[in-house]
């Protein structure tokens, strides 16, 4: 069956494990991992994908993957992306996808944590790179406790953030406005050092070089 973006946005099974997923993750005081989150992942896969010529259904099965790839925090954060994974391969064969559609957006899940994530197909290179550019200030829960968490700081000195694909030059970059007064540059480099690490490696996928820009400085 062809299973759609669309039907498994409109999953209240789906929905119900992305709510309780970042209530859990709420309680531990992570960052926003909601409906806002993975709705940039979305966008931002479905763009990448498609401006790179990626056929109609790889670019909907990215944005199912998208939507789907933080299930796994219901189970626990520890080793989310595999638990997602298995949770999405139930899921969608339930629905009735073909295995080989089930195949590629579980892969891409079940690679997307920068402790043991790999960029193994296109769709798995493509929710890395969104994933891991997903920095804004709406993600922080309590600006009133800001200081106490270098992961809030991060994200709450975030004035601007865009990710930018430019083919000519080959080259996928984050593009970040910061308040330094809120977080200094170095403790960008202490949270997503190992995540822009893993940005490179998806961009290098892609045949394209990956680029952190930050208040006009090309850092990476």
């Amino acid at each position: 069956m062809n299973i759609t973006y669309e039907d498994i946005k409109n999953s209240e099974e789906v929905r119900t494990y992305i709510r309780q997923a970042d209530a859990s993750l709420s309680a531990m005081g992570y960052t926003e991992h909601s409906f806002g989150h993975v709705g940039i992942c979305v966008t931002t896969v479905e763009k990448l994908l498609t401006d790179l010529g990626y056929s109609a259904r790889e670019v909907e099965l990215g944005k199912i993957a998208a939507y789907m790839h933080d299930i796994g925090n219901v189970v626990n954060r520890n080793d989310h992306a595999q638990s997602g994974a298995i949770m999405a391969f139930r899921i969608l064969d339930n629905m009735g996808m073909e295995p080989a559609d089930v195949a590629a957006v579980i892969t891409a899940i079940g690679n997307h944590d920068e402790g043991t994530a790999f960029p193994v197909n296109a769709i798995a290179a493509a929710l890395i790179l969104a994933d891991k550019t997903d920095v804004r200030r709406s993600r922080v829960r309590d600006s009133v406790t800001v200081d106490y968490d270098i992961h809030d700081r991060v994200n709450y000195a975030a004035e601007e953030a865009e990710t930018v694909l430019d083919k000519e030059n080959k080259t996928f970059s984050l593009d970040l406005k910061i308040d330094t007064s809120i977080c200094p540059v170095t403790e960008y480099f202490e949270i997503f050092l190992n995540r822009m690490l893993l940005c490179r490696r998806a961009a290098d996928f892609f045949g394209l070089q990956f680029k952190l820009n930050i208040n006009g400085q090309n850092l990476l």
